[in-house]
């Protein structure tokens, strides 16, 4: 089955609210509204951001549809705009996972607004986590830090160990880029220390059911990779390979290539290939401009390697993209 239609399907299938104008809002409608964003979080961790990106914005448009036609009391009526700034904000994290970071942009500020005109502590969290993993990917190291350390603050009341290990690991991953690698180690090993106290606290939210030991093993190994120890940063990330569930598909498409690309760069040249040949079988379920991004990383490392497996693999990695009609490497 074409993958764009299987999405499209999924989705409707988990989101088919119709509701006239002036219709009385109630809990069902809720309920209905709220299934349908936990369909796109779904799709999302199988699939990518490219495909899903659209049926966010729809999703949104619907909520919005709701909240200024139909009929309802204030506390349904926060829910609906609390609903309304959570799909904004995945809608974010779908055009940041395309790559498409000044729509992201757009959508968080969205967000923020709506976190902000109800306080709610739990989405100004999440935007402000999403806001300093962005600045990181982007180049701006001091933002994310900045950021991160802006959410880890509201977070406290939230009670939620997994949640902070999730902010602690967006530090770490500022600080490295900032090159404080003693600071990053230490948070890294905070977050490790967080992850392991969720039987002490809250439950983390929704949407950070993804954060884990794979999540933290990756992030290891970035730390390794962005420091010049590639061979220390290799067992990390075979481990985040192995730990990362099946049904996220693109996280495992992402750690595989990043895997390979470390292995080149320990000097591991046939490994490093194979491995970046076989995550080619994750990208044919997988529409994300993050992980073509790394695609295209590793094939430039390939292509730059004096060996014949090297060359046979960038070969490969040419042709693939060729047969997905991206128009070649992106300069």
């Amino acid at each position: 089955m074409d993958r764009r239609a299987f999405v499209a399907d999924t989705f409707g299938a988990a989101a088919g609210l119709a509701l006239g104008s002036a219709e009385a809002v109630g809990t069902t409608h809720i309920m209905e509204l709220r299934e349908g964003l936990r369909s796109l979080y779904t799709l999302d961790d199988a699939y990518g951001g490219g495909d899903v990106r659209s049926l966010a914005v729809r999703h949104l448009r619907r909520v919005r549809r709701v909240i200024n036609t139909g009929s309802y009391p204030d506390t349904i009526g926060r829910q609906l705009q609390l609903l309304a700034g959570e799909t904004a904000e995945h809608c974010a994290w779908l055009y940041y996972d395309a790559d498409e970071q000044d729509t992201a942009r757009r959508y968080w500020g969205e967000a923020l607004t709506t976190a902000t005109m109800l306080r709610d502590e739990g989405l100004e969290v999440l935007v402000l986590a999403a806001l300093s993993m962005q600045a990181s990917f982007e180049g701006r190291p001091r933002d994310g830090y900045d950021l991160a350390r802006a959410a880890h603050q509201r977070a406290m009341s939230l009670g939620s160990p997994t949640l902070l290990s999730l902010i602690a690991s967006r530090e770490a991953r500022a600080l490295t880029l900032m090159k404080d690698q003693g600071s990053a180690r230490k948070r890294l090993a905070d977050s490790m220390r967080m992850v392991e106290r969720t039987d002490r606290g809250r439950p983390a939210p929704e949407w950070a059911a993804f954060h884990g030991h794979a999540e933290l093993d990756y992030a290891h190994g970035l730390l390794y990779t962005e420091t010049g120890h590639s061979k220390a940063a290799v067992p990390f990330l075979r481990a985040a390979l192995a730990h990362q569930h099946r049904t996220y598909g693109r996280n495992r498409a992402l750690y595989r290539l990043t895997l390979a690309r470390g292995l080149v760069q320990a000097g591991e040249v046939d490994e490093g290939a194979a491995e970046a040949v076989g995550s080619l079988e994750h990208l044919e379920e997988v529409e994300s401009g993050r992980v073509m991004r790394k695609l295209t990383e590793v094939h430039r490392l390939l292509a730059a390697v004096d060996a014949t497996s090297a060359r046979a693999a960038a070969g490969e990695l040419t042709e693939y993209t060729r047969q997905k009609g991206s128009g070649g490497w992106p300069r």
